[in-house]
């Protein structure tokens, strides 16, 4: 990979504005931004082995194991494109599986940050009712938090015992945000350089 290729790992709660940050870190960083559910569907939607797999769990909404998660994120990370640009990981890694191997992935070329967006889940809640998507119900919100909290906050976690979790406030307008994101970011890469 690149040497000079920012690689970023994002979390946040559904509802904690991950979207708009990852599109402006996009157009500030150069990278790519990898999303696990775009990764599935590109894998489905060209026919690949991997894709095959993926396609009968993704039609059933069954969740899809580590194993080919890892494999389908590893095939992605070595095209050319993210080879030579870099990355902003957004829902991988969930779990810390997928954490140890996104790290063994990348070997020497390590991550420069795993950026916690923080939105505490009074302000998600309330993000999600007012956006009044179909699925946004009470209880399918409650639901998604809760698998949030029990299966990624662990990961989180996990980062932060390694020194590698950066946490920056997710409240306030987008632009604020995005101030206090990319100061999080230019600090990383400028420590790291």
């Amino acid at each position: 990979m690149n040497s000079t290729a920012t690689r970023l790992v994002i979390f946040g709660r559904q509802g904690a504005g991950k979207g708009t940050q990852c599109d402006r870190i996009v157009e500030k960083y150069g990278v790519v931004h990898l999303s696990t559910g775009d990764m599935f569907r590109a894998a489905r939607d060209q026919g690949t082995e991997l894709g095959n797999k993926v396609a009968p769990i993704m039609a059933s909404g069954g969740l899809v194991s580590d194993e080919l998660t890892i494999a389908i994120v590893e095939e992605r990370l070595a095209s050319e494109d993210i080879q030579r640009s870099g990355f902003v990981l957004d829902g991988f890694p969930r779990t810390p599986t997928q954490a140890e191997a996104l790290l063994e992935m990348l070997g020497k070329d390590r991550l420069h940050a795993v950026i916690n967006l923080d939105v505490p889940l009074e302000e998600v809640t309330a993000r999600m009712k007012a956006r009044a998507r179909e699925d946004d119900t009470d209880d399918g919100i409650a639901k998604r938090l809760a698998l949030y909290e029990q299966e990624t906050v662990p990961t989180i976690e996990w980062f932060a015992d390694r020194d590698l979790l950066v946490t920056v406030d997710g409240l306030g307008t987008e632009d604020e945000v995005t101030e206090r994101l990319f100061e999080a970011i230019d600090g990383v890469l400028a420590a790291t350089s």
